[in-house]
């Protein structure tokens, strides 16, 4: 446990500002994730509130004591008596009535005088020469922690949550926490932390549940079962929302939603400018559960495969025949689209479920990920070549290497390809042996040495997420920083304008599958700067088709012009703005 923090007495409305990562509006109570007692809230209550903190810590004394029973009927006899002190403490009268007395006395919420009171008795327990009494210590934190998960409204891990409509607010919470989230019963996310390219946001807004982060301490603001607003399009939460407001935001979000449903009549159209330049408009996708939105948004195939995902999803790594299988779901479905299925992008803020902790590092997204993990593991990745081959002949399957650095990775990586090639070859299974193989440009390295890496692979894929972090020495997950992520810095349009030219020098093409590719106010610089394929997320597809459709390739060629000049990417930005409200002024009403 650490030091209190003051919470406002006030039930009047509080609005905390973040920035809002998936869309939407939602309104409901809050769950705070367990964990956040450590963080816990101080506040003052009236006289007339003394009965109800009472009341609330008794709820959550009975419900603690009926926990520990259904886990003892659970578990081994021997095991489960250990947990008969944990009643004992439960029940004992001097602990509960100092609680009681701290209440009444010092007028605080229960949680805070627990907190006293439970620390109290830990630093006596501890005092004691007996080593037996001593070790009581222990079992008082322990049981103190499950009391404080019931007061606020905790039954266990996200994915236990059963009751409809809350909002989850944490700290933080990690990619594979999102995964867990059941969207019927999570209405929203309001995190401390966070930035709009963290792998948690992107999930988010994968998922269809309205996000906002970086709010930096709503955790500590407020209580479980608080009512909440979260809106999205203006990156705010607020606790204790007025009638007005609420009915404001969802107002402000049906005018959002007519415009995208006016925008369905582009969905058959093709994604060409004004004048006839025409790029590939393709989807993200996490697995075979996501094709349908693929297809009703019109997309042209499929530019990023995370399969990562679908190994978080399972207790364990997914056998060769389970990838298959999905692989081929997704290839069939949508033939004969391109499907491009990136390899195991493990590590960073992803962890497979079955992995050894022992791994865990200090700067993850600096260290072994991705394709570096994937190189020291042979047979993990072999199993996921090969499953990907044996589904290339149900449709148009390509491979893509997440995270290359260097020639040599890819080098490395291609000749794991081709002994997975050979090896199925060998066995008499069929496979496509023309299947096209790219890499991502995602670290500054690779893009720089674009040039040496093309003629190995069939395309490129610049991963605009991880370029920006890479190349500005930006944490995407720290909110403190988050004002750095400047997306038109010269430097990262130098180093796409570097890697198209010379993906096209060699006869190639390169596709964008980052955050840059869903914000249509970025499109034509995307486009000025001779990208061949936008792969998005299936719920950005129609407004970034309308900005395609809505600009000449000779504006385009001009904007990407004065970016690659201009000196201050605040006069680019209400450059795209000025543009965006003279072509296309929907645009800015979806836009972030």
């Amino acid at each position: 446990m650490q030091a209190t923090v003051k919470k406002p007495d006030s039930e009047k409305e509080i609005v905390l500002k973040g920035i809002g990562v998936s869309s939407g509006v939602a309104y409901g109570r809050v769950f705070l994730k367990p964990g956040h007692e450590e963080n816990l809230v101080e506040h003052a209550i009236a006289p007339e509130d003394i009965p109800k903190e009472i009341a609330r810590f008794e709820a959550a004394l009975i419900a603690t004591r009926r926990q520990i029973k259904e886990f003892q009927k659970q578990c081994d006899p021997e095991v489960g008596s250990i947990f008969d002190a944990h009643l004992l403490i439960l029940d004992d009268r001097p602990f509960i009535e100092k609680v009681f007395a701290g209440i009444e006395n010092q007028r605080k919420n229960v949680e805070a005088v627990l907190y006293d009171v439970a620390r109290g008795f830990i630093q006596s327990l501890h005092k004691v020469n007996d080593n037996y009494v001593r070790e009581r210590a222990a079992d008082v934190q322990d049981v103190t922690r499950r009391v404080f998960l019931n007061l606020a409204g905790h039954k266990g891990s996200l994915a236990d949550l059963n009751e409809k409509g809350i909002i989850v607010v944490a700290n933080d919470l990690t990619p594979s926490e999102i995964v867990s989230l059941d969207k019927e019963i999570a209405a929203g996310i309001a995190l401390d932390l966070g930035s709009p390219t963290a792998h948690t946001a992107i999930l988010a807004a994968k998922r269809g549940i309205p996000a906002v982060v970086s709010l930096h301490d709503i955790s500590r603001a407020v209580r479980a079962g608080d009512t909440i607003l979260i809106d999205e399009s203006k990156g705010i939460v607020v606790v204790n929302p007025s009638k007005e407001r609420r009915e404001q935001a969802f107002h402000q979000a049906e005018v959002r939603r007519g415009i995208v449903s006016r925008l369905a009549k582009i969905k058959t159209l093709p994604a060409e400018t004004t004048d006839g330049y025409r790029v590939m408009l393709s989807a993200n996708i996490e697995g075979p559960q996501d094709v349908e939105a693929v297809l009703e948004s019109g997309a042209e195939g499929v530019g990023l495969f995370r399969t990562e995902y679908f190994y978080m999803e399972q207790n364990k790594a997914p056998s060769e025949d389970e990838q298959y299988e999905a692989y081929r779901e997704v290839a069939k479905r949508l033939a004969p689209s391109p499907v491009i299925i990136r390899t195991l992008d493990i590590g960073g803020d992803k962890f497979l479920p079955d992995m050894d902790n022992s791994w865990k590092e200090s700067n993850p997204f600096m260290g072994w990920r991705a394709i570096r993990f994937c190189l020291a593991q042979p047979d993990l990745f072999r199993t996921q070549m090969r499953a990907i081959l044996r589904a290339s002949i149900y449709g148009n399957i390509k491979i893509m290497y997440p995270m290359i650095s260097n020639l040599d990775e890819l080098v490395r990586a291609n000749v794991i390809f081709n002994q997975s090639k050979k090896e199925l070859m060998d066995r008499g299974l069929p496979l496509n042996p023309r299947i096209e193989v790219g890499a991502m440009i995602e670290v500054p390295s690779a893009a720089v040495a674009a040039d040496a890496l093309a003629p190995h692979v069939r395309f490129f894929s610049l991963g605009t997420n991880d370029l920006i972090q890479y190349t500005l020495a930006i944490d995407r997950g720290n909110e403190r920083v988050a004002y750095l992520y400047e997306p038109t810095h010269l430097a990262i349009i130098r180093l796409m304008k570097h890697t198209i030219d010379a993906s096209h020098h060699y006869g190639i093409w390169t596709g964008v599958c980052g955050g840059m590719a869903s914000d249509p106010l970025l499109v034509p610089l995307l486009l000025g700067l001779g990208v061949d394929e936008l792969s998005v997320t299936p719920s950005s597809l129609l407004i970034v088709k309308d900005a395609i459709r809505s600009v000449s390739y000779n504006a385009c060629r001009k904007i990407a012009e004065l970016s690659l000049n201009s000196r201050r990417e605040t006069d680019m930005e209400n450059t795209f703005r000025n543009l965006a409200k003279k072509i296309a002024p929907e645009i800015l009403e979806l836009a972030h």
